[in-house]
């Protein structure tokens, strides 16, 4: 039995990769979101524990595990973090799309 596979490298943006509208917004949610729930995971915090401590609805947390991410704007989840005593850095980089790019060298 042989298989046949291609290997496909990615952009390393998943959301991208797949055509999805808003991409990098989707991509900053999810590093904030992993990150939020690595901070519960290495402070042991349910999200009970969590609203406690931080003031944000037990409900926000159980969203951001389940991957439920499309009501949060970034500065929430950055305010969040900050709410879990995390410091956050941005850097933001900015590229030309490929299908910019194919423009200009076609006109």
């Amino acid at each position: 039995m042989t298989d046949d596979f291609e290997l496909v490298r990615g952009s390393g943006n998943v959301f991208r990769d797949f055509g999805r509208p808003k991409d990098s917004l989707e991509q900053a949610r999810a590093i904030l979101a992993a990150e939020i729930i690595k901070t519960l995971d290495a402070r042991g915090l349910s999200t009970r524990e969590a609203e406690k401590l931080t003031g944000v609805a037990h409900s926000e947390f159980s969203r951001i595990r389940n991957a439920k991410l499309e009501r949060f704007t970034l500065d929430r989840m950055i305010t969040i973090l900050g709410k879990l005593d995390e410091d956050v850095e941005v850097n933001v980089t900015f590229h030309i799309r490929q299908r910019a790019l194919n423009d200009e060298l076609h006109t």
